[in-house]
Order: structure tokens, then sequence, then C-alpha cells
């Protein structure tokens, strides 16, 4: 199994930035993905970027320009720099991992963004 930690969300003004971090641990092999996600409330969870062990990488529309995923595959950790955040951004932040037997999900962070 893998187990993930995140860390990072908290509250901040409109136009601020936060920088969200995921640690996986466990039985991790080569090929991978690391992403984030989120979900209000009353809605379903959706996709905010994830990036694979290859470095590849996949965005939301509504975050291209302003939020940027990365990894280090030595820390099995991914970070998630929000820029520009605006108050549509609040939600949990959910990191994932998956791989050819696994997917799995964190505990989630909670980020504000106050108007």
């Amino acid at each position: 199994q893998v187990q993930l930690a995140e860390s990072g969300g908290g509250l901040v003004q409109a136009g601020g930035s936060l920088r969200l971090s995921c640690a996986a641990s466990g039985r991790i092999f080569g090929v991978n993905s690391m992403g984030w996600y989120r979900q209000a409330p009353g809605k379903q969870r959706d996709l905010v970027a994830v990036i694979t062990s290859r470095g590849s990488t996949n965005y939301a529309d509504s975050v291209k320009g302003r939020f940027t995923i990365s990894r280090d595959n030595a820390k099995n950790t991914v970070y998630l720099q929000m820029n520009s955040l605006k108050p549509e951004d609040t939600s949990v932040y959910y990191c994932n991992f998956r791989d050819f037997s696994e997917n799995c999900w964190g505990t989630g962070t909670l980020v504000t963004v106050s108007s």
C-alpha cells in the first residue's frame, strides 16, 4: 500500500499564493502518476493537475497559467504551486497516487481564498 501525507493548505487573500506538498511512502514502483484534485462542498471531485513519473503534466483549464505542478522522484513528493489565487479556487485539495496496482487518496487539505 501507499500512504500520502499532504501539507500546505490555508487561508490566503485573492491574488496570493500557496504551495501544497504531498509525500508518498510505501510500495512505490517506477512508473506512476501523482496529482491534485479538488472538491468544493456539494460538488464533484475534479482534476486540478497531474504529473507522471516521467514528467508529463496535465492541467485543468481553469488553473492553466496560474498553477504549476512538479515532483521530486527521489523524495516521491509532488508539489502544487498556486499563484494568482481566486475565491473560486476555495476547496479541499486531495493528493492522488496511481500506478498499475494502486489508486490512493490523501485526506485532503483545505485552501480558502478570501476576496
